[in-house]
C-alpha cells in the first residue's frame, strides 16, 4: 500500500469548505493554474466533476490528465484524495 502525503492527509481529514484547487493532493501551482483557467478554481468544483463522473476513478483520472496535463501519478493522487474525502464526508 502506498503512503500518502501530508497534503493528502490534511485534505481528507477535514471538511472541504472553500479550499483552493491547489489544496488537492497531486495538484500543484502549475496544474492548479491550468484548472483555474478552465473554471475549476476551487476544490469543490473539481469534486463536482468527480461526482458527475459517478466517482469512477479511471474516468476521472483520464479527465484530469486531459484537463490539466497532469501525469499519471499526479492524477492518481488527486483521484485517491477525492475518493477518500467522499468516503469520509458523503
Amino acid at each position: 500500500m502506498s503512503t500518502t502525503s501530508q497534503k493528502h492527509r490534511d485534505f481528507v481529514g477535514e471538511p472541504m469548505g472553500d479550499k483552493a484547487v491547489t489544496a488537492l493532493s497531486g495538484i500543484g501551482e502549475i496544474l492548479g493554474r491550468k484548472l483555474e483557467e478552465q473554471g475549476f478554481d476551487k476544490a469543490y468544483v473539481v469534486l463536482g466533476q468527480f461526482l458527475l463522473l459517478k466517482k469512477d476513478s479511471e474516468m476521472f483520472t483520464e479527465w484530469l490528465k486531459d484537463a490539466s496535463g497532469a501525469n499519471s501519478r499526479q492524477a492518481a493522487s488527486c483521484t485517491q484524495c477525492l475518493k477518500e474525502w467522499c468516503d469520509a464526508f458523503l
